[in-house]
């Protein structure tokens, strides 16, 4: 470890002769902390089912038309939704292929979302320290950033066509500005007293991007990492729409040509859940890679 290391990790001094810290101690402390927050978390979705429940058995009308006596109650997405994930309970043609289209699905938001991720971060990172390059850039990238991804999608199917290619091409459109606005504002915000330090102490310009610019500019960009999964995952459905028979989207598109409510409100619960555990994932992968650095504010 470097002298600039040193001084940009900061390690938070032990007193002499104060005990080690148990490891038990410290993993019971993190599961109780986690206990609490599962706790904290799960009253909202159960009243909001049980709204759910009333709402459907009433026949109540919602604010802009929302007639909810169309809808199938909870325990009718549940049993569609187990019978998705395993089968032997409703025993139709979408029984037990949850796991096909899921893996389908993910398939194209990892591809489309690492190829943004490959381009935006690069290019924010040159954005964020060259003046030149980030006045050539900057007026053509907001010309296109406002386009709606949505209306990419027959452009991409004329120029592209059916299939995962088009599919992961919108992904990327979906992802690819958030992640690289992020970078641009970290990279800016990176304070000139480290990048100072890092010249009084000799550091190379070639490697104060990456000891000091890339560690302060990461909470920015691991934020526009975060946005950009969840948006690869909103748009997906509107990716999988045309041309594709196996996905997440391609369900749902079947089951409103065919009115299966409880199919189309199951698959929804499925990408919800599927994008919470590749945010959790994000969070994770960005720790391990990290290790001990602090991310700086």
């Amino acid at each position: 470890m470097t002298a600039l290391d040193t001084a940009i990790t900061a390690p938070t001094p032990v007193e002499p002769g104060a005990p080690a810290p148990d490891r038990r101690d410290a993993w019971r402390a993190r599961l109780g902390t986690r206990a609490v927050t599962v706790l904290w978390a799960l009253p909202v979705p159960v009243l909001l089912a049980l709204l759910w429940d009333r709402g459907v058995a009433g026949g109540w009308t919602l604010p802009l038309g929302i007639q909810m006596q169309y809808l199938p109650t909870p325990v009718e997405v549940a049993r569609r939704l187990g019978d998705l994930a395993v089968g032997g309970i409703i025993d139709d043609t979408y029984s037990g292929t949850l796991w096909l289209h899921l893996y389908a699905s993910t398939l194209r938001v990892v591809q489309g979302f690492a190829f943004a991720a490959a381009v935006a971060i690069p290019l924010g990172i040159v954005m964020g320290r060259s003046r030149l390059v980030y006045r050539m850039l900057e007026p053509t990238i907001n010309l296109i950033r406002p386009i709606p991804v949505t209306a990419w999608a027959p452009l991409s199917l004329l120029i592209i066509g059916f299939g995962d290619r088009s599919t992961i091409f919108l992904v990327f459109l979906a992802a690819v500005f958030s992640i690289l606005l992020n970078t641009i504002a970290g990279v800016k915000a990176v304070p000139e007293r480290l990048l100072e330090a890092a010249a009084m102490l000799g550091t190379r310009p070639a490697h104060t991007l990456y000891k000091v610019v890339l560690p302060a500019a990461v909470p920015n960009i691991v934020a526009g990492l975060r946005i950009a999964l969840g948006l690869s995952w909103v748009i997906l459905v509107v990716g999988e729409t045309v041309g594709i028979r196996v996905g997440l989207g391609a369900l749902i598109t079947q089951a409103r040509e065919q009115s299966r409510t409880d199919l189309i409100i199951a698959v929804m619960i499925v990408i919800g859940l599927a994008g919470f555990l590749a945010d959790r994932l994000l969070m994770l992968l960005v720790r391990l890679l990290t290790g001990r650095r602090p991310l700086l504010p």
